[in-house]
């Protein structure tokens, strides 16, 4: 579909999902003067007393706040944030040690993932072609027609009748299943062995109970225990473990969670709570994660699917959010490009993301694998020390990993590309480096024996 500058107010536009991804698409939508309706299949949580199912925390970093202030909230939401410039790694003898993520004054933030729903549902409220329908869930689609059905809270079927449907309605989409129905999309969904549960660390007398502007995390190689600060002055941990081991530990019972704790994150203790342990052994259970990739992104010129709808990943990067945030980004511009015609704008949004979002779902898999256990390699702790002298070496043209992800809007797929291009030439570098002191050695030998070796030679070419 085509559309003008005069006729922009008769687009209607269905945004599926009242989440993080949909609430932000909705105003990016507003934004552009077409009429948005947002349908959100639970309730308003701003009329809620507890959330459930979901982290309270969100690491923001530049992608998420280039988001944020595009629709004018990023002062809002940083400035409510907690600054993080490291890593705090716990080691099981209570050591500790800091790892920076970037340069001097670069962090990410502790954000408080109900907050900014909240906000960015109220700010979409601000916008006059902006419509919020809660307790409304999607149970059928014809996208062809644009026609789509929704029951309310008290059963009754609602229609709507959109030129355009945004799906940003989470890793188990429905969006995503009806889009499948209609045309020939590759899809794959991978549980990787690993659950989580999440604990808390109350504050102490008012005040946080450790160190306050980092990510903690205790890594034990098979599994590890992160923590993040809260505006309350509490931390929230989550335990990331393979679920045999939850399961061994609720055979066990009884004191077996603080024996585990015990063993391996002793530190931790005194700040959770042997009681708090046990509660939260006994009374919760160890919840699933999931990737997922598919392509396109887009059903012709009808619909198109945003956030974890197209692309769940694991939370190791802390890119979720802000690779959803940045989906809004680019979805938007390339509307701009093509002046908002839908048939061209969706699939070429769609080939153009498409290779980002499955390498920032790869780089999650592996960021997991040096959370819990490469941060502790003194050979890692050493590459980041050569990452760290040459970027400010060549901060133009050296750019660490971590940096390029977090720190940049560099795409996703092209890091990955510079990444292992960094890499192989500096571990080439590194090698030579090391054997430098053989090669001299060697030199040095030859010399010392040098008529004999010559001899030798002469000898070998007269046979």
């Amino acid at each position: 579909m085509g559309s003008t500058a005069m006729d922009l107010s008769s687009v209607k536009v269905v945004v599926i999902g009242g989440g993080l991804v949909g609430a932000m698409e909705a105003i990016f939508m507003a934004k552009r003067g077409f009429q948005v309706d947002l349908y959100e299949s639970r309730e308003d949580i701003r009329t809620l007393e507890h959330v459930s199912g979901r982290s309270i925390n969100l690491a923001l970093s530049i992608r998420g706040r280039e988001a944020l202030r595009l629709v004018g909230l990023e002062d809002q939401i940083v400035g409510g944030g907690i600054p993080m410039h490291a890593r705090l790694i716990h080691g099981v003898s209570g050591r500790k040690s800091a790892q920076p993520y970037g340069k001097e004054g670069q962090f990410i933030s502790s954000v408080d993932r109900r907050l900014l729903n909240e906000t960015l549902l109220t700010e979409a409220e601000k916008y006059p072609n902006i419509r919020l329908h809660f307790y409304h869930k999607m149970v059928q689609a014809d996208f062809d027609n644009g026609v789509i059905f929704f029951t309310d809270k008290d059963g009754s079927k609602v229609k709507a009748c959109p030129d355009l449907t945004i799906g940003c309605d989470g890793a188990y989409s429905t969006t995503r299943r009806q889009m499948m129905r209609c045309g020939r999309i590759d899809f794959s969904q991978e549980y990787i062995p690993h659950g989580y549960m999440e604990l808390c660390i109350p504050p102490k007398e008012g005040k946080f109970a450790a160190e306050t502007n980092y990510l903690h995390i205790w890594p034990r190689d098979e599994f590890m225990m992160i923590a993040l600060p809260n505006q309350d002055c509490s931390f929230t941990c989550t335990l990331f473990m393979p679920f045999v081991n939850f399961d061994e530990i609720e055979a066990a019972g009884g004191q077996a969670p603080v024996d585990f704790f015990r063993k391996y994150f002793p530190d931790a203790i005194p700040l959770i709570g042997e009681k708090a342990i046990r509660t939260t052994f006994e009374e919760g259970r160890a919840l699933p994660m999931v990737s997922v990739k598919c392509s396109p992104y887009n059903y012709k010129d009808k619909v198109v699917i945003l956030g974890d709808a197209a692309h769940a990943m694991v939370p190791f990067y802390g890119q979720g959010m802000n690779c959803g945030f940045e989906d809004c980004i680019v979805f938007n511009q390339f509307l701009d490009k093509f002046n908002n015609d839908f048939a061209k704008a969706l699939p070429a949004y769609s080939e153009h993301r498409n290779p980002d979002a499955k390498a920032i779902c790869d780089l999650a898999m592996y960021n997991y694998v040096e959370m819990r256990s490469l941060v502790n390699s003194r050979w890692f702790l050493f590459r980041k020390r050569v990452d760290k002298f040459l970027s400010w070496l060549m901060p133009s043209r050296y750019i660490p990993l971590y940096s390029m992800v977090t720190f940049s809007r560099i795409r996703y797929h092209t890091v990955i590309q510079r990444w292992k291009k960094q890499d192989m030439i500096v571990n080439k570098g590194l090698f030579y480096l090391l054997c430098l002191p053989v090669i001299i050695a060697g030199a040095l030998t030859l010399k010392r024996f040098k008529p004999d070796v010559f001899s030798w030679l002469k000898f070998s070419g007269k046979t």
